[in-house]
């Protein structure tokens, strides 16, 4: 039985005890000696601002039906992933073993460094950009970050729009970094600039 006091007794090869697993396939082996020092927040809903559906579980593992809505087209063929996913509802659900690079940043940037993939954690929330957030969300995001710093030597979280900037905006304004900074107590340095 995995003992609650040890923070890493939940982790088995990347995976977290605390997410229902379901394995996507659009992920790589990341860099040698690329330390896991990131974690990108992402908002993403399919359809877009529709919420409990499959449509995002159905794409981190190539079994969306493109057909099954208009919007689909725009992003058929895309194979993408993220290591977590928030529903609205706090469920928590893990795609790609964190020791693997995801496919959720793209062409990115934090401090100077490229390619966020290889040394970054993605987590996706149920939602738009600009919209709010629920508690539960925050909640989820709050225990999966402070079990991953417990176990990688993660010294920063950021948005996709902060690696990304003019091409990615989520997770947007309706994010609140200040709320998940007190709940977290974790110092201003370890957060985006004016987040």
């Amino acid at each position: 039985m995995a003992n609650a006091a040890d923070p890493d007794a939940l982790w088995h090869g990347g995976w977290w005890g605390g997410a229902r697993r379901i394995d996507s396939p659009n992920h790589g082996r990341r860099p040698a000696g690329s330390d896991i020092t990131l974690a990108l927040i992402h908002s993403i809903s399919l359809p877009p601002g529709e919420y409990g559906g499959d449509g995002v579980e159905r794409l981190f593992t190539n079994r969306l039906d493109w057909h099954a809505h208009p919007y689909y087209q725009r992003i058929r063929g895309l194979q993408v992933s993220s290591h977590f996913f928030i529903r609205r509802d706090g469920e928590l659900l893990q795609f790609v073993s964190c020791d693997e690079r995801a496919w959720h940043a793209g062409p990115s940037s934090w401090q100077g460094r490229d390619n966020c993939n290889d040394y970054s954690i993605g987590i996706e929330l149920e939602g738009l950009e600009g919209e709010t957030f629920e508690a539960a969300q925050y909640a989820a995001a709050v225990r999966v970050l402070r079990a991953i710093a417990a176990h990688y030597p993660l010294r920063h979280v950021a948005g996709h729009e902060h690696v990304a900037p003019g091409r990615k905006i989520d997770p947007g304004p309706g994010f609140d970094w200040a709320a998940m900074q007190s709940a977290l107590g974790w110092p201003d340095s370890r957060f985006p600039t004016g987040a």
